[in-house]
């Protein structure tokens, strides 16, 4: 009787004991997502790298907190005056306060980044996904098309296609990056697909019957994300340095909108009588790049497994 009313009360009741696919799951992932959250607390880059990035968020959500001119507020009688006391980066030709135009153009140079960031992240992930565990024919056509995009340099696509566009704004030169830079994410993720697509937990799955929508979202992408995170997030300061590099070569964002790319583009012509003109948004990229790419190989070496290994 003793050993009858401990089987009855160590089962559940209302049903059969839980299946091995989701036994355990939420244990694991908050295990996965703390372990990676330790990591990351230790690494001196990633804390420089965050406290960085969000003073530069801050920012381009806020300018207004950060500068107090008004940024189209131009006099040409105090046109391309030195730094000084009353205008910390001096003045551009027009005459506007440097220090607030720098400012502003973190909005336009940031928001470029991030929208081509998160969208190829997404459908990269998506076709690297499909193209990995599929195979066959769906591979062979989507890693076919990633090859004919990989033939066109991304920089020489986006001055080829923008340069024939009249008008220019933050979602046209977007989406012009996205359509010749989703293909590196979509090998990464397929190589990150396939290397654990093979994976005890992934053939024990399909034993139990689970289907290919269920395998993928609870056993294939929380282990495969790792390496495309990070990635991403190096990316997204590749692509505020190609913002700014397009819009230098008078092929990216337009006036009136305010970029660090723009305030490059105008500055060339006076460089060695004003270099403070080059000087100042150039710093302000190279930072961003910085803490953007600092922040993406932390997440990389945090997120990846073999490194907790060493």
């Amino acid at each position: 009787m003793t050993e009858l009313a401990r089987s009855r009360s160590a089962a559940p009741a209302g049903g059969p004991a839980p299946s091995p696919t989701t036994q355990g799951r939420p244990q694991e992932d908050a295990s996965l997502w703390m372990d990676t959250w330790r990591s990351l607390r230790k690494n001196p880059w990633f804390l420089v790298s965050a406290v960085l990035l969000l003073v530069l968020i801050t920012v381009a959500l806020f300018p207004q907190l950060f500068a107090t001119h008004d940024p189209r507020e131009c006099f040409l009688g105090r046109s391309r005056q030195e730094p000084s006391a009353e205008h910390w980066f001096g003045t551009d030709i027009q005459g506007c306060d440097y220090y607030t135009r720098v400012i502003y153009g973190a909005a336009n140079s940031m928001a470029v980044g991030v929208i081509v960031t998160g969208s190829i992240l997404v459908l990269g992930s998506l076709l690297g996904l499909m193209a990995a565990y599929f195979g066959g024919w769906v591979d062979a056509v989507l890693m076919r098309l990633t090859d004919l995009i990989f033939a066109i340099p991304y920089m020489l696509g986006a001055l080829v296609f923008l340069a024939v566009q009249e008008n220019r704004n933050v979602w046209d030169v977007a989406f012009i990056l996205i359509v010749f830079t989703w293909p590196t994410m979509a090998r990464l993720m397929r190589g990150s697909v396939l290397a654990v697509i093979n994976n005890d937990y992934v053939t024990a799955a399909r034993a139990l019957g689970a289907g290919p929508l269920t395998i993928m979202r609870r056993h294939i992408i929380p282990n495969s994300l790792g390496p495309v995170v990070g990635y991403a997030a190096v990316y997204t300061g590749v692509i505020i340095g190609a913002e700014a590099t397009l819009t230098f070569l008078g092929v990216g964002l337009q006036l009136p909108a305010i970029s660090w790319g723009l305030q490059l583009n105008d500055a060339q012509s006076y460089l060695q009588q004003m270099p403070h003109l080059l000087t100042f948004p150039l710093i302000f990229v190279a930072l961003t790049v910085f803490a953007f790419t600092t922040m993406g190989e932390a997440l990389r070496d945090a997120l990846d497994p073999k490194s907790k290994k060493r």
